[in-house]
Order: structure tokens, then C-alpha cells, then sequence
């Protein structure tokens, strides 16, 4: 903001820059006339009544102002957060975003003690993540490239410069303090092949399928606060025949811990520090989950045995305080329907080698828990809610432990779990991190995340429910504008979230790549539906589409238009359907199978499951969802596919999908668009170069925001819009 006052020595206006930017142009006019050729002159009375009335309407008039495209993108977001472990700091990550090297950026801020929050680290052409305090509090490590691959990186809790304690050939992927705090455990890749490249340069380039990939293991480092880098001092070759170096510093060499034919993708260190329990699989392509297990490793005799072997999907989550029980989730022995049903929850004692089930009675997936001697914690959906919950280990029971903030994300508890610190939003706000004592829960907000758009015209969010075709009860947002009139009938645009076990929830700017306050301004309603297999309804929902893919979907949707035709609150003959994934999937099944909208926009959608199932890289969702393969049983595939149904299209569409998509190979938009063309129907085709299935370059990301409002303005609002290109 610009702060104004009048100077009575001088009998002048004077001027500081502290604000928003439309007080900034009123401040700058006023200033140049009041500091005409570099000196003071005075300021009649009635313009300064003037100014003070021009101030009111610009404050004013600013807490209704329609954000651009590129703000709702570079809105900074609040992410991963860690509390200090005597509970009086915290450690937090904000994404930004920077337009010149088309990036988002990732850095790390720090409150202490409750006092107001400040950047604590910052890499250049890259981001700082994974943030972790030592055990004793005083060093916080986290991840970095900076100029030479993913490494470790030491900053004092009292601020500094941050120094790299690593220097390994490979990034590292993961690594955790060890309870010591004299270590630090880290997971990185093995080395590439050495043969790889004589191989390429006698056959050339060629890749045999799901069978190149790197292993991942575990790797032990010492951790010397105040030893100097090898940059300090210069590391000279002897001109003996043996070629030695002397007077060099050397790295701290890391100490391999695992090894063999397996992958790690998880670990954690016990709290007195004796074990790491880890979980692998036999490679790291994607399918391969289905065959995790659950190994320990003992730190002192280095040897490794197996703890939980289910012949389906296992999982550590957490240890117990004294490290006796380790809490693990698993599906068991289901490897057909572990994409949508819940999976549960054990604790296994590691002397008698014998599980407990907890959470029995939980109806919904369990997953980030924090174990501390007050009990387990961790969120999870409830409806379009997400409440922290308390788990019993010895009873198994569960209780609502904190249900506000409306939405609650990532969890920290201090050492002794006495205090604790969550990324959480309320529906009308942006992820912000709270802090509390754990005895009395009560939030305190450190963050103001949502002062970013404390002047803008934001959606006004109800949580709403309709009954489907088949009786199934359905919720959805309904986002209206500021100004909503219910005596009007409103242009209705449908926003398909992805998943399918995804979730819509109230909050003020929803987007990604559909410009939703902006429709809203302009004077229409956006309906998004938690449709069947959305998440947050329990595992029953979620298996309402099984073999009913896209059909009964198309009735969650289509009832909600009717639900809210008949509260004579929409213009059914202007209406918008779109989504991303699975959210373009069913804009897809929609554009072929009804007539109802004005225009589609299927993102990264799948249009065939036949040739879907052969392309993608999940070929077990499919089996999954559809209870068949392809040549098992052809007609379910017919059914669901949108291509069954393209000689009744009728709507156009825009295409939008990443050039390098594995999860939804391209074919399904090149398949979509010539069947479409074929029909005589509208239809065109953005590929994102470069991307795989979603858009994560800011400005890639407003290029599909401008795409879709050009083709709905156009089709719904009969109005033909430019890409605007300036210099």
C-alpha cells in the first residue's frame, strides 16, 4: 500500500510504496502534482478531499475486482509443513511462480515462535522441498539442485546460508534425520548402466518395455556441523607415478545400507534408532505396487528380514513411540479391486512378528499417520469435509479429533505431541498453516495465503445434492456469482473433477486450467459433482461405476442439470460441460452420448477403453473397473467407450491433451477428433508440447485457460474472442 500523509513543515502530500496497485496510480498522480519539478509545492484542501474520496472508491471497488488469468495462476500456495520439535517453530513450503523461466518455484519459509513468517531459503532455477528439523531443532535439511543434482542441504533453524552435505552422482529422491541426529538416511537411484551407452553407440537407441528402469536403496550419511566443504581449500595432483591427490577435503562418504534385486520407495528410521523399516517392490514401474512388501533393516548387524509379505499391496506407515509396533495398510490378498476399495490398517509387533487390524469400522482410505503417546492421527475425507481424526491403538476405536478447519491436510506433531502444525483451509479460503496446542485444539493461523484475493470477485460456494437415475444420492458445488439473482436463469457450466476417487469441495477460486471466477463474473453458475467413485462417500460409493463406467456417471451429471432446472435457476440452452482425466473421460461419453450441452472441452480424456487398455500404463484400472479384459468380455468395452456413440454427436469440442501422456496415450484424442470430423461436428485439437497428462508450466497453463474460454464464450455465449498477443 502507498501511505499518504500530509507533511505541515513542508505543507505537501508524501508518498511511501507499501500497497495495492490501483492506490499505487492514485498515490503516483498525486505525488507528481504535489512534487512538481523535484520540489514540494502545497496541496489545496479540496484536492485532498478529492484524494480521500478517490481512495474510499478505490478500496472499495478493489474488493470486486475479477482477477486475470495469469493471477489465479500464480497464486502462491502453502504446502508441505513441519513443526520444530519442541513444538515453537514452524518450517513450511511455498509454491510461486516465475513467468520468465516458465516454471513454478518451491521455497522454504519459516515461523518462529508464532511471530510473522519469512523466506527462509532460496535456489536459484530450481526449488528447496522436503524440509525436516534435526532432533535437536537446530538445523533444518531439505532438498535442492543447485547445479548439481538433487542433494542435502543444511540451513541453521537461526537462519544463514544453506551448505550441501551431499555430493552424490544421482539425485536423491527422499532421506529423513536419523533419531541421532549425527545422520541422515537417503534413497537414491543406482548408477546408470556403464554399458548403456557403448550399447547406443553400435546399435543405436532402443528401449525393450517395463524393462529399463534404475533401482532405488538406502544409504547412510555423517552428519559434521562446522566441517568445511571441499571448496575451501585447492586439491593438488602429486607428480608421483601413482597420481594421488593431496591437501583435499573430501565429501563424507555415504555408507550403502540396502542392496539386491528390489526398488525401495519408502522408509522410515524407529524413534530410539535401531531399525528402518522399509517397503519395496521388485522394480519401480508404476504397476509393480501390487507386489510391495515391508523389510527391516537393523542398523547395528545390517541385516534385512522381511516383515509383512501380503500377496497384495503392503505399506509402512509409522512407528509406534518405543518402537516396538509398526502401523502398516495393506490390501491384502486383492489385487482386483484395491484401485477403489478401502484399504485397511494394521499394527505388527516386531517381536512376536504378530497383526492387529485397526479402524475396522473406518469407511474410507487410511494413509499419513502420526503416532505419539496421546494416540494416532491422521485426515481423511468425510463427504466434502476433512477432519483430523484420533485413533486408539488399543482399542482400534476412531473419534473426530479437530473438524476445523473445513479441509485438513498436512499434519506435524512436535516431539513429544504436545503441539502440532497443519496446512488446512476453510471453504472460503486458500491452504493456510495453522498452529495448536494438542491438550485444547484451537487453530491459529500463521499464514494469510488468502489475502491474495481479499479484493477479488471470488465464487460463492454451496455443497448441494440431487438423486441420480438409479437412486443414488449425489453432491456437488455449486459455485454462484457475487451478484446472484435467484429471480434469473443462469448459463450453466459443468466442471468434471479427475480421479474417478477424486473430490470437488467449496473453496473461492477454483481453476487449473478452466477460468471459473471469471465464467461466474460473466454470469453463469458452475456446477462440479462428486459423481459415483468420487472420494469421501465411503467404499460402497466407489464402486457405483464398476462396469457402469461413463453410463452412470452421464446420470450423475445429466440428474444434477435437472435438479437444478427444476429450482428454475438455469438457461438449459446454455450450457458447458468439461474435465481433465477422468474428468475428460466423461465430458467425452457426454459429448457422444447427449445433446444436451452447447460445447465440450475433454482434457487428457479417453475416448476408446479397447485401445486405452493396450496404451496406457495402468492397465490394471482398467481390468479393475471394467471386470475384464478386452478379450474376455468386448461389450463392456463397447459400452463405456464414448466412440461407441459417435454417430449421435452432435456437440462441439475441444480437445486438449499432453503430447507425451502415458496415462491417457494420445491416440484417444486423435481418435476422438477423427470421429468427430467425420460427423461434421465442431471439433478441434490442442496438443501441449512437451507435457504428459497435466499441464504444470504456468504458461502452457494460460494458454489452455484461454482455450477453453474461447471455444465456451464462443459456443454458449456466441461471442468470438482472439488469443490476445502483445509485445
Amino acid at each position: 500500500m502507498q501511505r499518504i500523509y500530509y507533511d505541515f513543515e513542508l505543507k505537501s502530500m508524501k508518498c511511501l510504496n507499501i500497497g495495492p496497485k490501483n492506490f499505487n496510480y492514485l498515490c503516483f498522480a498525486l505525488c507528481v502534482d504535489t512534487f512538481k519539478y523535484g520540489k514540494p509545492t502545497l496541496l489545496p484542501m479540496k484536492k485532498i478531499y478529492l484524494f480521500v474520496i478517490l481512495v474510499w472508491l478505490s478500496f472499495h471497488g478493489s474488493a470486486q475486482q475479477v482477477p486475470s488469468f495469469e493471477q489465479v495462476i500464480a497464486l502462491r500456495n502453502a504446502g508441505t509443513v513441519t513443526i520444530s520439535p519442541d513444538g515453537k517453530h514452524v518450517v513450511y513450503t511455498v509454491q510461486s511462480t516465475d513467468w520468465s523461466d516458465n516454471r513454478y518455484d518451491t521455497e522454504i519459509w519459516i515461523s518462529k515462535n508464532g511471530q510473522n513468517p519469512f523466506q527462509l531459503t532460496n535456489t536459484q532455477k530450481g526449488s528447496s522441498t522436503s524440509p525436516e528439523w534435526s532432533p535437536d531443532g537446530k538445523w533444518i535439511a531439505f532438498l535442492a539442485d543447485r547445479g548439481n543434482k538433487n542433494q542435502i542441504y543444511i540451513i541453521r533453524a537461526e537462519g544463514g546460508e544453506a551448505y550441501p552435505i551431499t555430493n552424490e552422482e544421482e539425485s536423491i529422491s527422499d532421506f529423513e534425520w536419523h533419531p541421532s541426529g549425527s545422520k541422515l538416511i537417503f534413497l537414491k537411484p543406482e548408477k546408470a548402466d556403464k554399458n548403456k551407452k557403448e550399447i547406443e553407440k553400435r546399435y543405436g537407441a532402443f528401449e525393450a518395455d517395463d524393462k529399463e528402469y534404475t533401482l532405488s536403496h538406502l544409504w547412510l550419511v555423517d552428519f559434521e556441523p562446522g566441517r568445511p566443504l571441499p571448496s575451501e581449500m585447492p586439491c593438488y595432483e602429486t607428480t608421483d607415478s601413482l597420481k594421488t591427490k593431496a591437501g583435499c577435503i573430501e565429501w563424507i562418504k555415504a555408507q550403502r545400507l540396502t542392496e539386491g534385486n528390489f526398488t525401495i520407495t519408502s522408509f522410515l528410521s524407529s524413534p530410539d534408532g535401531s531399525k528402518i523399516a522399509f517397503g519395496h517392490q521388485p522394480d519401480p514401474l508404476i504397476n509393480s505396487f501390487f507386489k510391495s512388501d515391508i523389510s527391516i533393516l537393523d542398523l547395528s548387524s545390517k541385516e534385512i528380514s522381511i516383515l509383512v509379505n501380503n500377496p497384495s499391496s503392503d505399506n509402512p506407515q509409522e512407528w509406534s513411540p518405543d518402537s516396538k509396533e509398526l502401523l502398516y495398510t495393506t490390501s491384502l490378498t486383492d489385487t482386483t479391486s484395491n484401485y477403489y476399495l478401502n484399504n485397511k490398517l494394521f499394527s505388527i509387533n516386531l517381536t512376536n512378528k504378530v497383526s492387529r487390524q485397526l479402524a475396522k469400522n473406518f469407511d474410507e482410505q487410511i494413509g499419513g499417520l502420526i503416532w505419539r503417546n496421546s494416540g494416532i492421527y491422521f485426515s481423511a475425507w468425510n463427504r466434502t469435509k476433512r477432519p483430523l481424526y484420533k485413533l486408539n491403538p488399543n482399542t482400534g476405536e476412531i473419534s473426530v479429533f479437530l473438524n476445523t478447519p473445513d479441509q485438513i491436510f498436512g499434519i506435524s506433531f512436535s516431539k513429544t505431541g504436545d503441539h502440532f502444525a497443519i496446512n488446512a483451509r476453510n471453504n472460503d479460503q486458500l491452504n493456510e498453516i495453522f498452529v495448536s496446542a494438542t491438550a485444547k485444539p484451537k487453530p491459529e493461523r500463521l499464514t494469510d495465503m488468502t489475502g491474495q484475493i481479499s479484493n477479488w470477485k471470488t465464487a460463492q460456494s454451496e455443497v448441494i445434492s440431487w438423486t441420480s437415475k438409479d437412486g443414488a444420492v449425489i453432491e456437488g458445488v455449486l459455485h454462484k456469482p457475487r451478484n446472484y439473482d435467484p429471480t434469473k436463469k443462469y448459463p450453466l457450466l459443468v466442471v468434471v473433477h479427475g480421479g474417478p476417487t477424486g473430490i470437488d469441495t467449496p473453496q473461492p477460486v477454483p481453476g487449473y486450467v478452466y477460468p471459473i471466477v471469471q465464467w461466474l463474473d460473466k454470469g453463469a453458475l458452475v456446477l462440479r459433482p462428486n459423481y459415483r467413485g468420487s472420494a469421501g462417500y465411503g467404499e460402497a460409493f466407489r464402486s457405483l461405476n464398476l462396469e457402469n463406467l461413463g453410463v452412470g456417471d452421464a446420470w450423475d451429471v445429466l440428474s444434477g442439470i435437472d435438479y437444478l432446472d427444476s429450482k428454475g435457476m438455469i438457461d438449459k440452452t446454455k450450457m458447458g460441460c468439461m474435465g481433465w482425466s477422468q474428468g475428460g473421460y466423461i465430458s467425452a461419453f457426454l459429448t457422444t452420448s447427449s445433446d444436451v450441452f452447447k460445447a465440450t472441452s475433454v482434457g487428457a480424456g479417453i475416448s476408446n477403453w479397447m485401445t486405452y487398455y493396450v496404451n496406457t500404463d495402468i492397465h490394471p484400472f482398467t481390468r479393475q473397473y471394467l471386470k475384464a479384459t478386452p478379450w474376455d468380455d468386448e461389450e463392456i468395452y463397447r459400452k463405456t467407450s464414448p466412440m461407441t456413440y459417435i454417430n449421435q454427436a452432435k456437440t462441439p469440442t475441444l480437445i486438449q491433451h499432453g503430447e507425451f501422456d502415458k496415462r491417457v496415450p494420445i491416440p484417444n484424442a486423435y481418435e476422438l477428433l477423427q470421429g468427430l470430423r467425420d460427423k461434421g461436428i465442431p471439433a478441434e485439437l490442442i496438443v501441449y508440447k512437451g507435457f504428459g497428462h497435466g499441464i504444470n508450466k504456468p504458461k502452457e497453463r494460460l494458454a489452455a485457460t484461454w482455450h477453453n474460454w474461447q471455444w465456451f464464450n464462443k459456443y454458449v455465449w456466441s461471442e468470438e474472442v482472439e488469443l490476445p498477443i502483445g509485445k
